[in-house]
């Protein structure tokens, strides 16, 4: 029996497997970084072991000291989570090597897994259909080798590709390619990102379905001989090849192929002996099936499928790893489920740092959060915040309470993706269930309109009567004097902020005042009376409203003096590193031409220039580490 577990892991999944733990008795070890010293899954631990340093490789994916951590602990078994090294081999050889239970898959089925292009090869022995492919070898192999790719080979012929990396996951390293003209640039950048993500540069290519849905299985398997299907996930809404909202089951998938895609999982996992939980994954267009890999983990998805099953997944998971048996059949589905993820990212899915100074989401809906009010947001790792589920009778129903408790969720500080997700939960084709891999492309001027949005004129008049609210709760003098009173009145009374400006007094036609507090605002207009609540942080008013949030700066009466950075400047929209810089001093650029690539939280991020002009300075150079807002180059826009 499994009585001390450490989960070799942060953030949410580490609180998700210790919530488990603490219903079943065991005891739970966390492991933490310098910049997560502070983390709830820290402070949720019974125990927690300091890993110094900040990068992974330094921390999450070091091996021999996660070992350590489990000596040092007394604890007696380990649970991966997912990422980090939950689909290393070699790292459950090591647990295993040290005498502890490994709650996960064999090393073997680890290891067969480990690479796409073998995993392909093994499946299509099975009997699972896969998508034809051809491994891309580097510049330096290709040059007069064997292995070099035939430029007559059909599949080269067949454009659209995507390029992927052979190890890993979570959309990293995997690139579309529309010409022959752009394959070597785009396997390079590939190859680039999975080397530093995973330590193994291997890509390779295979055709592109567009309009396919990407579906998957969850998998279950006990030491017993019994393989469990829990019906099938749709995670076609992506970006950068990365899951953003998934749910169970999938609304395109009909009886056939949904007993297609199970009789095809049950054989990949008889096929390479698989114990515990585990995703097989599937491209599907009309009937066509097509095996993509198998996550020997669980899945950050997994939520949806517990809430359909009303199973716990990673008590299972426990349960195998301890030996038991699984009933023979897996209980049956009851209703849909919706999943969001919800990201520190901007509109462009650069991800974003800083300090969330709150973080509140209603009642109503699962959450799974890695973060809390306060929580520091770090450049190192994963950008998600947290999975928002909800679950009803119907798929309808489960898509109306998951916009809901979006829209109304209170997340200052940090910029997210929430407005993304509620545009695509209320999008017409997603509501219809017309899902596929290319939806967010497809409907992006939807989702996405050009620019920042303007903030909501009552949101702003909400933020300035709150703040003359304040202004009169901390006055020292008169304060029995209304806010705003003078002897002889020239002017209205306005709010100004970088994004708008608000008259307060008098009040625009047809707004009525009920009530103003500092942190709590009721207007009318038109009849129709609405509640805002208003909070200020880190210098920054935040008004929200079920129908509105807006995030304002104020602009003080007496500005001090500033450094401004020079017209014209290209800054750092995260922290990163320098990976390369494409430019030099002098050169004449157009709109949209790379300039220099930022790695940031494993992930490349091309810079470019905003304007058509010259480069008049180049700040920064290879390897240089900046911060966000740091001037990296300097363009002189032509004359038009």
């Amino acid at each position: 029996m499994i009585t001390r577990l450490l989960v070799a892991n942060r953030g949410e999944i580490a609180r998700r497997v210790f919530r488990t733990c603490r219903a079943l008795g065991i005891e739970t070890v966390a492991v933490f970084s310098d910049a997560d010293a502070s983390a709830p899954h820290v402070a949720e631990a019974d125990f927690a072991v300091r890993l110094t340093g900040t990068r992974p490789a330094d921390t999450y994916l070091a091996i021999e000291r996660i070992v350590a951590a489990c000596r040092a602990s007394g604890a007696d078994a380990v649970h991966p989570g997912y990422g980090f090294l939950s689909e290393s081999a070699d790292f459950a050889r090591a647990v295993l090597g040290a005498r502890l239970v490994w709650v996960g898959p064999p090393p073997e089925a680890v290891a067969a897994m480990g690479s796409k292009v073998e995993a392909k090869r093994l499946m299509a022995e099975a009997g699972v259909p896969v998508l034809p492919s051809i491994v891309l070898p580097a510049p330096e192999d290709a040059q007069d080798s064997e292995d070099a790719p035939d430029p007559e080979d059909p599949l080269l012929l067949e454009y659209p590709l995507l390029v992927k990396a052979s190890a890993g996951g979570g959309g990293r390293g995997m690139r579309v390619v529309r010409s022959p003209a752009d394959l070597a640039a785009q396997a390079a950048s590939a190859r680039r990102e999975a080397e530093a993500a995973f330590g193994e540069g291997t890509v390779f290519a295979e055709p592109l379905l567009e309009g396919a849905r990407h579906v998957e299985v969850q998998i279950l398997a006990d030491t017993h001989g019994t393989v469990w299907t829990l019906g099938e996930r749709e995670c076609s809404i992506q970006r950068r090849h990365q899951k953003v909202i998934e749910e169970c089951p999938s609304p395109g998938v009909g009886d056939a192929t949904r007993e297609t895609l199970r009789d095809a999982a049950v054989r990949a996992a008889r096929a390479i002996g698989y114990v515990g939980a585990g995703t097989v994954e599937f491209l599907v267009r009309g009937e066509r099936v097509a095996f993509l890999e198998m996550n020997t983990r669980l899945q950050v998805e997994h939520p949806v499928t517990e809430q359909v099953y009303g199973l716990d997944l990673v008590r299972l998971q426990l349960e195998v790893a301890e030996g038991a048996a699984l009933p023979e059949e897996p209980p049956r589905p009851r209703g849909h489920a919706v999943e969001a993820r919800l990201y520190a990212e901007d509109r462009d899915h650069l991800p974003q740092t800083g300090t969330l100074w709150r973080f509140e989401i209603p009642d109503g809906v699962r959450v799974d959060s890695g973060v809390e009010s306060g929580s520091v947001v770090p450049p190192y790792y994963d950008a998600m915040l947290a999975k928002v589920v909800a679950h009803a009778a119907t798929r309808g129903e489960a898509v109306r309470r998951l916009a809901a408790a979006l829209r109304r969720a209170r997340l200052h500080g940090v910029t997210t993706n929430r407005d993304l997700l509620v545009a695509v939960l209320d999008h017409p084709a997603f509501r219809a269930g017309d899902t596929h891999i290319g939806f967010l492309d497809e409907h992006r001027d939807a989702l996405l309109p050009p620019g920042p949005p303007e903030p909501p004129p009552l949101a702003v008049l909400a933020a300035a009567l709150a703040g003359a609210a304040a202004h009169r709760r901390d006055a020292r003098v008169l304060a029995s004097l209304p806010g705003g009173w003078r002897n002889v009145r020239s002017q209205p009374r306005a709010a100004r902020f970088e994004e708008a400006e608000a008259v307060y007094d008098p009040l625009p036609d047809g707004v009525v005042l009920v009530s103003a507090e500092p942190d709590r605002v009721v207007l009318e207009d038109g009849g129709v009376r609405q509640a805002f609540r208003v909070a200020c942080h880190g210098g920054k008013v935040y008004v929200d409203s079920p129908a509105a949030h807006a995030e304002l700066t104020p602009v003080p009466r007496l500005p001090e003096p500033a450094e401004r950075a020079a017209p014209g400047s290209l800054l750092a929209p995260m922290p990163g590193a320098v990976l390369r810089v494409e430019v030099k001093e002098g050169q004449r650029v157009d709109k949209g031409q790379p300039v220099l690539v930022l790695e940031a939280m494993k992930m490349e991020h091309r810079i470019t220039a905003p304007a058509t002009g010259t480069v008049s300075a180049l700040r920064v150079a290879k390897g240089d580490q900046v911060e966000a807002g740091a001037v990296l180059a300097i363009i002189d826009e032509e004359n038009t």
